[in-house]
């Protein structure tokens, strides 16, 4: 690159300032060979692993390990997303780097197989907060929360699961328990003593418990159909389409059913303003939670089922509208890696959008008409970590400037720290509150009189839990601005 001279100068200033060569030796000058040192030799195997996720186009869950080339690109600390627990902790460990080198020795025999499933790999993997940062800013685009879910099944296998990591998981499943004695468990989780109650299972005290809606939103959406019906005067079962734009699926995921219902009420205005028939599916659980968990069996369980329900709206090209990122882009991202070769898991997944995702195509294709009110007054979005590596933001920035007058600020938050139960669990809600101490809370304090805009429930809870400041989500801004209450 440089020519004999001027490498010779390089040499002679090397040999004036570091005579005895302790300074990274090796480097731009008097370097090895580039045969020496290399990771991989004749005799380098792998051991085979069968996995649940499928890892064919990368030759085998292994070689996926071995995208990562070491250059270090997670140790970024001032802009981003990856690695949220490494810009909090500085430990190299918490990179997906440091991750993937402790699989790779795992995978490549340096230390005994058994260490998939022992204690020392876990405890670098639960560092991991599956934001999946890495599966968009890695250059070698190592999908560190993928790997994370399948050694989890393989550990929790062997090892079982507690107490805790079983309500994190089933979450699902306790909802319609705490939506039916709502009244006296959200008065419960308000007592002084909750804190004590949490610590036992393995929860922060100081962490907030989400609340349980009084009304889920199925109980809501089946009164509104009826209304609409009445209104309608001439259709018994409005999910053969009343709409005069056709029909829509919202997704009514776990959160939106059991605690937000009012995000799925907003979507639910939004389209139907639109000109849009809304239908819901009497879906499963996304298998979101049970993924983060090691849950794996029932994960493909929930997402076979799944597929098999939203196949015929898929195939008839009804679009598939989803607000809670972690659920909705599960169908995308995670389903054709579960169900492998399976047409219909890829059919779902191409017709599964985000609301803000379904907005901006109707608005690129100009069919988009929403006559909303102006609003005057800055709006802070802050964008779902799986959203901005999947879809991206800027269908919701789009989204948000559909209103007149609204402005719209993004700063490069990256992400909030609470990541599902990651920020709930005892041992790690400080460095949860500190990768939200980041950027995040400081930008939320120092503008008081902004709205501030998520996507996500764990966004939503975590931005309460460390400045006071309740969020709304970006259906129930766009539902606010359509002046019809």
């Amino acid at each position: 690159m440089f020519g004999s001279k001027l490498y010779a100068s390089f040499r002679e200033f090397k040999h004036v300032f570091d005579p005895k060569g302790i300074m990274n030796p090796g480097k731009i000058i008097d370097c090895p060979p580039l045969v020496e040192n290399l990771r991989f030799d004749p005799q380098w195997k792998s051991f085979e692993l069968e996995t649940y996720f499928d890892f064919s186009k990368d030759g085998g869950i292994a070689e996926h390990v071995e995208m990562c080339n070491g250059q270090g690109a997670c140790r970024q600390v001032f802009g981003g997303t990856m690695c949220p627990s490494f810009m909090a902790t500085r430990d190299e460990e918490n990179t997906t780097r440091g991750r993937a080198n402790a699989l790779r020795n795992v995978f490549s025999g340096v230390v005994p197989q058994e260490e998939l499933t022992g204690e020392r790999l876990h405890e670098v993997l639960e560092m991991c907060l599956a934001c999946k940062g890495c599966k968009i800013e890695c250059p070698s685009s190592v999908d560190m929360a993928k790997l994370k879910y399948e050694v989890l099944g393989h550990y929790h296998k062997k090892h079982g699961y507690s107490l805790r990591d079983r309500l994190f998981a089933k979450v699902y499943k306790l909802n319609p328990i705490g939506n039916r004695l709502a009244p006296v468990l959200n008065l419960a989780m308000m007592l002084p003593g909750r804190g004590i109650a949490q610590s036992l299972i393995g929860i922060h005290p100081k962490r907030t418990m989400p609340k349980f809606a009084t009304q889920t939103f199925s109980s809501w959406f089946k009164k509104h159909q009826r209304e609409v019906s009445r209104g309608a005067g001439d259709t018994s079962d409005m999910s053969r389409g009343a709409g005069t734009r056709g029909r829509v699926l919202l997704f009514n995921d776990t959160f939106m059913e059991g605690n937000h219902p009012e995000v799925g009420i907003a979507a639910t205005k939004v389209l139907e303003k639109l000109g849009f028939s809304v239908e819901t599916a009497p879906r499963w659980c996304c298998g979101r939670t049970m993924m983060s968990k090691g849950m794996m069996d029932p994960v493909k369980e929930n997402a076979r089922n799944n597929v098999d329900l939203f196949y015929p709206y898929a195939q008839a090209g009804i679009p598939i509208i989803g607000t809670e990122p972690s659920c909705l882009l599960t169908l995308r991202d995670e389903y054709p890696d579960l169900l492998p070769g399976d047409s219909k898991a890829s059919t779902v997944a191409s017709q599964a959008f985000l609301l803000d995702e379904f907005l901006a195509k109707l608005a690129k294709d100009g069919d988009l008409e929403l006559d909303l009110q102006p609003h005057d007054g800055k709006v802070i979005f802050h964008g779902h970590c799986h959203q901005k590596a999947i879809s991206g933001v800027d269908a919701s920035i789009a989204a948000l400037k559909l209103v007149p007058g609204v402005q719209v600020e993004t700063p490069d938050t990256g992400c909030c720290g609470m990541a599902g139960a990651f920020g709930f669990e005892k041992e790690h809600y400080d460095v949860s509150m500190t990768i939200g101490e980041r950027v995040l809370f400081p930008a939320v304090r120092n503008n008081p009189d902004a709205t501030i805009v998520t996507t996500g429930v764990s966004c939503h809870q975590q931005v309460e839990d460390g400045t006071g400041v309740t969020t709304m989500h970006l259906a129930e801004f766009l539902a606010q601005q359509l002046g019809d209450e």
